[in-house]
């Protein structure tokens, strides 16, 4: 059992906010930067820690380390509650371990104006911690909206080519799409005359009182399509593409890897217990969007990539293909799926981010017909490569496997042709990422390739590029050949609902 001190979910929100406070008053930079380690590890260990003690502490509806911080606005119906269950702990780990390698990558990034980089990364940091580790359904929102605010800031200021463009699309499409979320949520706080935004006490309240069928149909269609946007369900998903091509590497890792998993958490921690019978409504239409628009469309505008940066983009938009299709499906074999997957999917993409600037520095272009032979000068890079490739593709051995893999056998029972278009997607995603790999490190060296590494000859990964990329590399591993670490749990949080989630 736990035996630290305070609470570690409160720490892991508080201090990488405390020192965002601090830099934004007047905190000299060396001090900024030494501190930062502290904040971008404290929330890591705070992870690790709630991983570890999870199965072993008390739980109170099946959130252990349960704490409520706000009794006095309980009134209106909100509440800082915090606490984690079987869903949101593996996600709050995810948010830990791609914010630590994120944050280490950031600091050595030699970025401009590296204080308020680090301060927007923070309050990213603290943001994440603080969605997944609510209880009440206001402050879950709430903290996203805050790790929000700075993509738009730092794509604008240090992304790269299109950058105001870019910024001003994700504006406007990720706050159109909070906003219609926010009317769902706010919709079914006042239909369900539970008074509260407490998840614990929503789900009681429902329990014995269920929203009548229509009603639940129309919050889930609101909920639906305002997360889809966040996640980019297609065809609302352009925003990310070109988003992720602008943004800086660590705040692409952290919004790719971490944030966008929003939307997928909110049908699956609020839609899909609060509202069964909306998912039946919805479960086919957003099947078919998932697989022919983010499987299948998006999977073959992926391969028409020539930009690797615009490739990984698009990847990731077809992978959040998969994560509907496990929602749809209903089981809690799917469902359980679409964690073990946000959380692969997290660490693979934030890992390919990282390689991808890593690649720039050394070729300085993102295009891969201008590439070629760099293996032999960055084995390493090379390698950690091959193994995000791999990773992304759902090879055994990879956390990506086995989520995959439970979202086609659910997917089975609900439709065999469904799956069957779902199952093409490893072939698409395998034809893309293999195809990248093979350009960039292997085969002659382009007449480009040559006079850069003539002019400059590339060097192999530095540890500041090594150490959050084996973090990440290692994570993949860890949950690929011990997925129960995390499967447990999740389980043991979807069993009691899984009759109610869907009429079978």
């Amino acid at each position: 059992m736990s035996q630290l001190p305070f609470d570690p979910l409160l720490i892991s929100i508080a201090i990488p906010l405390a020192l965002a406070l601090l830099i934004a008053f007047g905190l000299p930079k060396r001090w900024s930067i030494r501190l930062a380690y502290v904040a971008f590890a404290v929330p890591l260990l705070m992870a690790l820690h709630t991983w570890w003690h999870f199965s072993a502490q008390p739980q109170t509806a099946g959130y252990a380390f349960l704490t409520n911080y706000t009794t006095g606005l309980q009134g209106i119906g909100i509440s800082l509650k915090l606490g984690l269950n079987g869903i949101s702990m593996p996600l709050f780990v995810l948010a830990g371990i791609v914010g630590f390698a994120a944050g280490l990558y950031a600091i050595r990034s030699q970025a401009e104006r590296l204080k308020i980089y680090l301060m927007l990364l923070l309050i990213m940091q603290g943001g994440l911690m603080g969605v997944f580790a609510s209880v009440d359904v206001f402050f879950l929102y709430f903290f996203h909206e805050l790790a929000l605010i700075p993509t738009f800031i730092m794509v604008g200021i240090w992304g790269g080519r299109d950058r105001s463009y870019a910024a001003m699309k994700l504006t406007i499409y990720l706050t159109a799409g909070a906003m219609i979320s926010l009317v769902g949520l706010i919709a079914l706080y006042v239909k369900s005359g539970a008074n509260t935004f407490d998840l614990i006490a929503l789900k009681a309240h429902l329990a014995a009182n269920p929203l009548p069928v229509t009603l639940q149909e129309n919050i889930f269609g609101l909920l639906v399509f305002g997360f889809g946007i966040l996640v980019s369900l297609w065809p609302l998903h352009t925003w990310a593409p070109l988003g992720y091509g602008a943004a800086p590497s660590s705040n692409a890792m952290l919004h790719a890897g971490v944030l966008k998993k929003f939307g997928l958490y909110g049908l699956i921690q609020v839609g899909l217990p609060l509202l069964p019978a909306g998912l039946t409504h919805w479960a086919h239409p957003l099947a078919w969007l998932a697989v022919v628009g983010n499987v299948l469309i998006v999977g073959l505008i992926t391969i028409a990539q020539r930009d690797l940066k615009q490739m990984l983009g698009y990847s990731s938009v077809m992978h959040m293909g998969y994560a509907f299709l496990g929602i749809a499906a209903g089981s809690t074999l799917g469902v359980g799926g679409v964690v073990l997957m946000m959380v692969a999917h997290g660490l693979s993409v934030a890992l390919l981010f990282l390689l991808a600037t890593s690649i720039y520095q050394r070729t300085q272009t993102f295009a891969l017909d201008e590439m070629g032979g760099l293996a032999s000068k960055t084995p390493v890079l090379a390698a950690f490569f091959v193994s995000g490739t791999f990773a992304s593709i759902g090879l055994p051995g990879f956390a990506n496997f086995w989520g995959e893999l439970t979202i086609f056998i659910a997917l089975w029972k609900f439709s065999p042709l469904i799956t069957a278009l779902a199952v093409a997607g490893v072939v698409i995603s395998a034809v893309y990422g293999l195809r990248a790999a093979a350009r960039v490190f292997f085969g002659p060296a382009t007449e480009r390739m040559a006079d850069v590494a003539t002019r400059n000859p590339p060097t192999d990964l530095a540890w500041s590029e090594k150490i959050p990329a084996l973090i990440l590399l290692f994570s993949l591993l860890f949950v690929g050949f011990w997925p129960k670490s995390m499967s447990e749990p999740i389980n043991a949080a979807l069993t009691p609902a899984a009759a109610a989630v869907v009429a079978k």
